[in-house]
């Protein structure tokens, strides 16, 4: 294998991969996956990375010249990272042997590589079952509107992850740690579809995310019974999915309530902030807690720590009309829901008895988020 290019060309390309790709630490036992799978023919460049559960493949046809076709292991982070240090515009030449060099002026590396056919290749069980183009811009929104809200590390393995929802009349993406719950939905689903549902794992939802580019052309979806696979500009990302059952979401998201406030998305976010530096430091800094007073058309956002004897206070002009009361929330779970919301207004409609906080955005009804309350 040999090819030549430049600097820029597989910039972006070598890092998109190589962030897929195990370190070497976690390699022990197959060394391989620590690599990518370089593949030149007539078609171009192929550059493939995986870590037996998410797979990316980019293949680069324009601004690289294959002298000799071949196929060679490289390892994946370090020459990513050799990549970037090249000067800006420099031609590269690669070559594989005994061993990969990679020449750019006076620069010369020599790297280890690995039999190419010890690479291995994700087993999807055939063609997707479920076909469907989803704007760019519109996954996107759908992933940032629900992502942060998946569990880390949780036992129930099925909420370490995203569900990817389609029918014949939406696609949706649920996100719940048990804790809060987002939910995005776009209308148009695919004819024929009956409620297909799949658990894209945190990583493949994370690397979904950096494959959406601004490029105008749709992303090509497909969804079997094991994996999720997208191709968008030249990439093909490929994700096996989590087993088990997600929860019944719809369950989870309450009714609208009596008590409805509404008020400025950016206003309520940066009092919460401020609340937020003097909120109670509760099991070495997982939770922190504000108290939200609320009357007619007054929203007082309260902080204390008990240790410090500090306090925080925040007035804040909101809609209300009702009878005051007093909640609890885990101001970090408020923090995020605010951050990806983007709409000026939002309304927050809490059910009788403390329950849950229904929170929607203003203007727009394809996104909620429930936040449960914390005890005063």
């Amino acid at each position: 294998m040999k090819f030549s290019t430049d600097r820029g060309t597989l910039l972006k390309p070598l890092a998109m991969v190589a962030g897929v790709v195990e370190r070497p630490q976690q390699t022990q036992i197959i060394p391989v996956l620590s690599h990518l799978l370089f593949d030149c023919n007539e078609d171009g460049l192929s550059i493939t990375g995986t870590d037996l559960d998410v797979e990316l493949n980019v293949r680069v046809r324009e601004g690289v010249e294959v002298e000799q076709p071949g196929r060679a292991t490289l390892p994946g982070r370090k020459l990513a990272e050799i990549w970037r240090s090249l000067q800006d515009g420099a031609p590269v030449s690669v070559e594989a042997g005994d061993k990969v060099t990679v020449r750019s002026g006076r620069s010369r590396f020599q790297l280890a590589t690995l039999p190419t056919e010890e690479y291995p290749a994700m087993d999807t069980g055939g063609e997707g079952e479920t076909k469907l183009s989803v704007p760019p811009g519109e996954l996107r929104r759908l992933v940032d509107q629900t992502s942060f809200a998946m569990a880390q590390q949780d036992v129930r393995y099925y909420l370490n992850g995203l569900l990817f929802e389609v029918t014949d009349s939406h696609i949706r993406a649920v996100a719940t740690d048990g804790h809060r719950l987002a939910m995005c939905t776009l209308p148009g689903g695919v004819p024929g579809a009956n409620r297909v549902q799949a658990i894209i794992p945190r990583k493949g939802v994370i690397e979904l995310g950096r494959l959406l580019t601004d490029a105008e052309e749709a992303v090509e979806i497909s969804l079997g019974m094991n994996y999720l696979r997208a191709k968008h500009a030249g990439y093909t990302l490929t994700t096996k999915l989590v087993e088990g059952q997600f929860p019944d979401y719809g369950k989870v998201i309450p009714n609208v309530g009596e008590r409805q406030l509404s008020g400025d998305r950016e206003t309520l976010r940066q009092s919460f902030l401020r609340a937020a530096i003097i909120g109670s430091d509760q099991h070495h800094g997982v939770v922190r807690l504000v108290r939200l007073a609320v009357e007619q058309d007054r929203l007082v956002v309260k902080a204390n720590n008990a240790e410090t004897q500090e306090e925080a206070e925040e007035d804040v002009s909101v809609d209300y009309q009702g009878e005051a009361f007093e909640i609890g929330f885990n101001v970090d779970y408020l923090q995020d829901v605010l951050g990806v919301v983007d709409t000026e207004d939002v309304r927050i409609s809490i059910t009788d008895g403390g329950g849950s906080a229904l929170i929607e955005t203003g203007g727009s009804e394809d996104s909620v988020f429930v936040v449960m309350p914390m005890r005063l």
